[in-house]
């Protein structure tokens, strides 16, 4: 067996160290999220919004069902962290939108995820830009049936 070959991990060690790393990164954004009293999810969703988002578009994206994230919105938006907007293409349809606020807390969950960035500091600039661009390679074809 050549040097190569026994230095390039199985699929399924790349799955496995994925997963670990994925659940880790998990667990330190809900402490991060729980210390401005949001769930997981509820920070999740904050995560999600870039834009303008429908109702049905954060259900699939959370995969769950609808109903549950009426009651999710409803939380975030008593705290003025989202608001429901009618969506310009069809008023019947409702957009969820990010607020000032909502904005600013998961941006502070995102820096106090102090796990994470520890574990992303231990890279130089070279893995950093490597594994970036990996991470890019593998994105569309991960979220493409998200």
């Amino acid at each position: 067996m050549s040097d190569t070959a026994q230095r390039t991990p199985a699929k399924l060690q790349l799955l496995e160290l994925l997963a670990a790393i994925g659940t880790a990164q998990w667990r330190d954004f809900a402490a991060a999220a729980a210390h401005h009293g949001l769930t997981s999810t509820q920070a999740r969703v904050l995560a999600q919004l870039d834009g303008p988002l429908p109702m049905r578009g954060l259900a699939a994206l959370l995969v769950c069902d609808a109903s549950n994230v009426t009651g999710i919105v409803d939380r975030l938006e008593a705290r003025d962290l989202v608001r429901r907007e009618p969506d310009p293409a069809d008023r019947r349809v409702k957009n969820v939108v990010a607020t000032d606020a909502g904005r600013e807390v998961i941006r502070r969950v995102r820096e106090e995820m102090q796990v994470t960035h520890g574990a992303l500091d231990t890279l130089d600039e070279t893995e950093s830009a490597t594994l970036y661009a990996l991470l890019e390679r593998l994105r569309p074809t991960m979220e493409k049936d998200a």
